[in-house]
């Protein structure tokens, strides 16, 4: 393997376009996309048009991605039901894997994928790019030096009121292996352990609800297709760790709350609390809140805007374009010297295995999902 990376992308929806290969655009000195792999060869050939080099090429099947052997890295990026077997035998095939979320659709996929990547002695990631989110750094950096404490309890939020997807496959239970939990409860339960730093999970108990398919009105970006949604439009979990510390989860693509709070978290330490909610001021941004005691008084402070976490100055990139990069980079640092991913397969493998106890716990009546 030489100093520049030689890369094939599989799936070039718009998480494969907009965040893989603007990502690694911004990387061009160390990786080199050759390979443009999607099921419509048109997507694929343009594609390639953008962002390959002189030697790439663009295919329908997987499998000749797989074949060549002057690939290092593959991403793969297609329907959700699809990563288990592909992620697989492209680890088996002598390729790093960088794998969109959800991680797999079940938990026994997801533990299949990392014990593939140790046998075969592969690097295996998957894309929770919301930790390179400004907002989520500055708030790391907070928890790393003690800040907050001991985060003994924790929410992740992950609620719209009206934003279910009408492109893609997003609705199709078959291809997904789920809704709003899979889609954008993943995201939120990455952050929250990450923060807390704790993947001890003793049980896990779930409820999910199939009660607005039939009301699309009011839709972000129109009205979706009553007949062809097939998953649940919320769901909400409760797990609890081995330290006794707990965890509250919220997914929805469609409720009746006042505002949306997306991919959002809220912390408690016996230091202090933390929280996120988006910018009520409209916007792509978060506003993080730190509360504490302090002087006998009780107290919140905020990052100011346009500066701290933010940057002085703004930043010209989508937040796709901009997370995607920094992911990229750091991917690309890992493979090349040889060290840990920043988001590993283990810990990838523990929020697949909340989200499948979640619909688990729900299909048994709320009965509790009980880990070893």
């Amino acid at each position: 393997m030489s100093d520049k990376l030689r890369v094939g992308i599989i799936g070039l929806g718009f998480i494969g376009t907009r965040k893989h290969l603007e990502g690694l655009a911004q990387h061009k000195d160390r990786a080199e996309i050759v390979a443009f792999c999607d099921y419509e060869i048109d997507r694929a050939e343009k594609a390639r048009a953008a962002h390959g080099s002189a030697d790439s090429y663009a295919c329908t099947d997987y499998k000749r991605v797989l074949a060549d052997e002057s690939i290092d890295v593959v991403h793969v990026c297609t329907w959700n039901a699809n990563h288990c077997e592909i992620t697989c035998a492209a680890l088996e095939a002598g390729k790093h894997v960088l794998v969109e979320k959800p991680m797999a659709v079940t938990g026994a996929d997801a533990r299949k994928m990392r014990d593939t990547a140790e046998r075969t002695g592969k690097k295996l990631s998957v894309g929770f790019q919301y930790r390179q989110r400004r907002e989520y750094q500055f708030l790391r950096k907070l928890v790393d030096r003690g800040a907050l404490g001991e985060i003994y309890a924790a929410k992740a939020h992950a609620v719209r009121r009206r934003g279910v997807p009408i492109w893609g496959v997003f609705t199709d239970k078959e291809k997904q292996g789920g809704g709003p939990l899979i889609d954008l409860g993943g995201h939120a339960i990455d952050i929250a352990l990450w923060m807390m730093g704790n993947y001890d999970v003793a049980s896990v108990t779930g409820v999910v609800n199939y009660k607005l398919a039939d009301k699309p009105e009011g839709n972000m970006g129109g009205e979706w297709d009553p007949a062809a949604y097939e998953v649940e439009d919320s769901a909400f979990g409760f797990v609890t760790f081995k330290n006794g510390a707990s965890l509250f989860v919220e997914a929805s693509w469609a409720l009746n709350v006042q505002d949306s709070r997306e991919c959002c978290v809220t912390l408690c330490g016996t230091e202090a609390g933390a929280d996120t909610i988006q910018d009520p001021d409209g916007g792509s941004d978060l506003v993080v809140t730190v509360n504490r005691a302090e002087g006998g008084e009780l107290v919140k402070t905020r990052p100011e805007k346009g500066a701290a976490y933010f940057g002085a100055g703004g930043d010209a990139m989508t937040g796709f374009q901009y997370m995607g990069g920094l992911e990229a980079g750091l991917w690309i640092d890992a493979i090349l010297n040889d060290t840990e991913p920043y988001v590993t397969a283990d810990q990838a493998v523990v929020v697949t295995e909340i989200l499948d106890a979640i619909y688990t716990s729900a299909a048994q009546g709320g009965k509790p999902v009980h880990f070893d």
